[in-house]
């Protein structure tokens, strides 16, 4: 099997999606915009830096907008662009078969 980002398609998505952070950053913003901090809150064990290069890596692949607001004190949000939206499904059935999976580990320790 060809695992060549440019030739296979599944390798190709866990290029862009996959990693320790990416998955659950895409959750979180997954139908709701968030502020930077508010991202660090939810994901409490990525480091700032980690954090900034997974949203930057996210923008640079079309998937994540860095939205910034010109207020008092100014702030930035992150949000699924239209294309990165269409990851939804995907998110969907991860957090689907993570509740199976958390279910069926406490069924088998029981």
């Amino acid at each position: 099997m060809d695992l060549d980002p440019a030739r296979c398609p599944v390798a190709l998505t866990v290029s862009v999606i996959g990693g320790k952070w990416k998955p659950t950053i895409l959750f979180h913003l997954h139908g709701h915009p968030r502020r930077f901090n508010e991202l660090r809150r939810l994901v409490p064990d990525v480091t700032q830096r980690m954090l900034t290069l997974q949203l930057r890596a996210l923008e640079d692949d079309g998937i994540v907008r860095r939205i910034d607001h010109a207020t008092v004190p100014p702030h930035v949000e992150y949000r699924l662009t239209a294309y990165g939206a269409t990851l939804g499904p995907i998110i969907e059935a991860m957090q689907r078969w993570g509740e199976h999976h958390i279910a069926s580990r406490a069924r088998r320790v029981a």
